[in-house]
């Protein structure tokens, strides 16, 4: 099998830098070597601060595989099961999620529950600072959809499945995951960082977007930060923060099967209706929201893995999925390959 030439990463970002469609950090490793790592434009525009190899970047969605596998060691544990109903765990919870939605619902998109970015979401952007913050954004929808009847993506999901963790465990979602994922595996750069207190190293986002209005969303020539647009903390749906190396670590410790046995170890990146016995040559994860874009490449047979993490639009960066997808598989069909999760 011929190596790629994963130069022509570092070209393809040195390129879109120039066209201002990149700032970030991207990091390749091959089984644990580091084959590129490398940072490129600003931290902060403000003072003029550049990215390092150090500099932390909202994650988005990539917070959802976090979650997953602390419902899955939870699953390992017996302190749950896939096909328990959410009224077992949150019986307060109104009837028609508690009595229809199950656990494995959430986790596959299947639930019915839609998301919360929505209009409530801009007057309270401030204030969430726990799951029940953002719980009330979404509580009272309706289903859109009776559950296990069709996949959609669902930011409203993985809160609920953040509460069924604080539920089962007694302990707020984000100390769980400090200890469960973040310790064991040595991310001692990555939380769900509160943007309103000074944190080292923390990357700005800059987007082109602003809220919507009536027309829809509106989006600017010039850039300006993302402070009110992504809100002040992250969920267990996204918008935690990490660094590249810590991402690495975080990809190492699945591999080693740092936070779960074999069994379980499989199920985290793939859909959990997927053949147990399939193996997928790669898979492609992705986390954006105005002014973030985070991009986890896993190319299993060949032993690679790419992190890209930047502080701009999914829009700017987004474009480099293709390029890196062929450098490493020229001749693979884009159909067999699985693409888990993405916001939007």
């Amino acid at each position: 099998m011929t190596e790629p030439d994963t130069k022509k990463i570092d070209s393809l970002l040195q390129q879109m830098v120039e066209d201002d469609k990149f700032s970030g950090t991207v990091l390749v490793h091959k089984n644990g070597n580091v084959i590129l790592e490398k940072a490129y434009g600003l931290a902060c525009k403000r003072f003029n601060v550049p990215n390092t190899i150090e500099t932390k970047f909202n994650i988005g969605s990539l917070n959802k595989l976090i979650t997953k596998i602390a419902i899955l060691q939870l699953l390992q544990k017996g302190r749950l099961n896939l096909e328990d109903y959410v009224g077992k765990y949150l019986p307060d919870y109104p009837k028609e999620i508690a009595s229809k939605v199950k656990v494995r619902h959430l986790l596959s998109f299947k639930s019915g529950l839609g998301d919360y970015f929505n209009e409530k979401f801009p007057k309270v952007i401030g204030q969430l600072r726990k799951l029940d913050d953002f719980v009330e954004l979404f509580i009272d929808d309706p289903l859109l959809f009776e559950p296990g009847e069709k996949q959609h993506y669902s930011n409203a999901g993985y809160v609920v499945l953040g509460k069924i963790i604080e539920a089962i465990t007694g302990t707020e979602y984000y100390d769980y995951v400090r200890e469960n994922i973040y310790k064991p595996a040595k991310m001692y750069d990555s939380d769900h960082f509160e943007l309103d207190f000074p944190t080292p190293n923390l990357a700005t986002g800059y987007t082109r977007f602003t809220q919507c209005d009536q027309d829809g969303i509106v989006q600017l020539e010039n850039r300006r930060n993302n402070f009110y647009v992504i809100g002040t903390k992250g969920s267990p749906a996204g918008g935690g923060y990490s660094t590249v190396r810590d991402m690495m670590r975080f990809d190492q410790a699945i591999d080693n099967e740092t936070f779960l046995d074999s069994k379980h170890s499989k199920m985290v990146m793939r859909p959990l209706d997927a053949d147990s016995e399939s193996k997928p040559k790669s898979a492609i994860l992705a986390g954006g929201a105005p002014g973030l874009c985070a991009l986890y490449f896993k190319f299993f047979e060949m032993g690679y893995t790419v992190f890209i993490l930047s502080n701009y639009d999914p829009e700017d960066v987004e474009p480099i999925v293709g390029p890196i997808r062929t450098l490493f598989l020229p001749d693979e069909d884009e159909g067999r390959i699985v693409t888990l999760r993405k916001d939007k």
